[in-house]
């Protein structure tokens, strides 16, 4: 269209490896991890991006965990990659050794294509060992390779430790040089192993090149992290495609057992295809092109450790002149949750106070505009107006129940299995979780549902509880069961609000932060587009 542009962005992917690590452990070697960092638009603080998996047991590792960026070209956009030795379950990295750390533009990567660079420490390089980035631009493929391989007599060559076989795939680059695209599960103590059947984006895989070269090494796991290779095969996504087959029957070769033992080498075993299918990937947007609806509920923190509305210092303080950081939260996020929502009417739910006549009961799931027939809000200027009056209308009690709410929304959630209907749960609050045990189960009730809930944590206390809940790192449990899929976000509301050039901007920090973290959540969820 004359006098309009579009904004040039690509989609990159950055392939993360280590070199020569700093031992911090006694008795055995690092166990490394690799944390992304940005700095969102106009403002100078790291906020976390991303985290690959920890690797046990090892000074040089390739992180399997693929870093997915949008690059946009008109911005300058900041990175930090800091590597952790983790030496417990502890989601506080303070209590993990650092090892170093390398900062960037994401411009300086896609030009260079590779880097390897020293990792600094207080910005001075010693023995940190070095770091090595691989940015690939993706293509716009959005197909998924869904495969799973069976292995035959893979020969084991050693007296003393038993065959644990895991294997690693490496897409071949521009340079003739490889990079690590996904690691198998590992089976235990077998010749003959299963592995379990995984899903890997094509555009990963190949970058769209069916006939990309790809490398598979089929290793022995062993706990100290130096994995014994077995022998390796090569083979391409057009071969893979065929699925099982004698096209897809791979000998493992050990080229260095070849060299040694001559023609009486044949081979180190056989890998073999036992399931392959490409698959379509969908977006959340065209799952609502496709009839999806998005419905959104609201939930807010009305405990008394928000403070007295009356008072300048609490977070619900009723400033007509200047919105408190409860009503900040509302619009920054809802705006976002309006522009998909199918009807743009909010139920917007209470919790921790004691409702009127009388103030004496507390209720955990109340409807904020008191009307229990129609809890409607239209739009986020509506659920401000509500929030307003509801102010007034009720006492901050406590104390910071969750679960309530979480079940509350899920019953809509429960009604619509077929995914026709997604919902979206918006939690704001300034604190500490009380029913801990019982949001877990909520959620992990819920993680089966067409359901994705957002926490936004206002104020300044400390979210460990709320970091526990959003499960990048750990996967949420609660008696032993796991939940189905990650559908918890945490938002701290305080890493966005700044005022930049007279204006604030928390609004757009807010969005990028939502829209990078788990986009995918209604897509696991939903069954393919009709």
């Amino acid at each position: 269209m004359a006098g309009s542009a579009s904004t040039p962005t690509s989609l990159i992917e950055l392939t993360v490896s280590c070199r020569n690590l700093r031992d911090t452990d006694v008795f055995s070697k690092s166990d490394p991890i690799c944390i992304v960092y940005q700095q969102p638009f106009g403002s100078g603080q790291w906020t976390e991006y991303k985290r690959t998996e920890c690797i046990d047991n090892t000074l040089n590792p390739n992180f399997a965990t693929k870093i997915l960026i949008t690059c946009h070209f008109e911005e300058r956009q900041h990175l930090k990659f800091t590597l952790y030795d983790i030496d417990s379950d502890s989601l506080d990295l303070e209590d993990h050794d650092f090892l170093g750390e390398y900062e960037c533009t994401l411009g300086e990567l896609v030009s260079c294509s590779k880097v390897e660079r020293p990792l600094l420490e207080n910005g001075i390089s010693g023995r940190n060992g070095t770091i090595i980035i691989v940015a690939e631009e993706l293509s716009s493929c959005k197909e998924e390779l869904v495969i799973q391989f069976v292995g035959r007599r893979l020969e084991n060559t050693s007296w003393f430790w038993s065959l644990n076989p895991f294997m690693e795939f490496y897409k071949s680059n521009e340079d003739n040089s490889y990079t690590l695209v996904h690691r198998t599960d590992k089976v235990r103590n077998t010749r003959d192993p299963v592995w379990r059947e995984f899903s890997v984006p094509l555009r990963t895989f190949c970058s769209g090149d069916d006939d990309r070269n790809i490398k598979v090494i089929c290793k022995s796991f062993k706990t100290n992290g130096s994995h014994r290779t077995i022998g390796e095969f090569y083979t391409t996504v057009n071969n893979l495609k065929a699925g099982p087959g004698v096209n897809n029957k791979y000998l493992v070769i050990n080229e260095k057992r070849k060299r040694k033992k001559g023609n009486s080498y044949k081979n180190s075993g056989e890998v073999m295809v036992n399931k392959a299918q490409i698959r379509q990937v969908y977006s959340f947007i065209d799952y609502l092109k496709g009839g999806m609806e998005l419905n959104a509920f609201i939930g807010i923190d009305f405990t008394a450790s928000n403070g007295n509305p009356q008072s300048p210092q609490s977070l619900h303080y009723m400033n007509p002149g200047r919105p408190n950081q409860y009503v900040k939260a509302i619009t920054a996020v809802g705006e976002i949750i309006e522009d998909y929502d199918t009807d743009k009417y909010f139920p917007v739910l209470g919790f921790g106070a004691r409702l009127p006549p009388d103030h004496t009961k507390v209720s955990h799931e109340f409807f904020v505009n008191g009307d229990e027939s129609n809890p409607f809000c239209y739009k986020v200027a509506g659920v401000v107006e509500a929030y307003y009056a509801c102010l007034n209308r009720v006492q901050l009690y406590g104390p910071t129940n969750f679960a309530p709410i979480i079940n509350h929304v899920a019953r809509f959630a429960a009604a619509h299995p077929s995914g026709d209907k997604y919902f979206i749960l918006l939690i704001i609050t300034d604190g500490i979780i009380s029913d801990m045990p019982q949001t877990k189960q909520a959620i992990v009730d819920a993680a089966v549902l067409p359901l994705s809930i957002i926490i936004v944590g206002v104020g300044d206390a400390e979210f460990d509880s709320m970091e526990e809940l959003d499960g990048d790192v750990v996967r949420v449990s609660s008696n032993g069961r796991y939940a189905a899929r990650d559908i918890v976000q945490f938002v701290p509301f305080r890493d966005f609000i700044k005022e930049v050039r007279g204006y604030h901007i928390h609004s757009i920090r807010v969005r990028r932060q939502l829209e990078v973290g788990k986009p995918g959540t209604p897509i696991q969820y939903s069954t393919p587009i009709q």
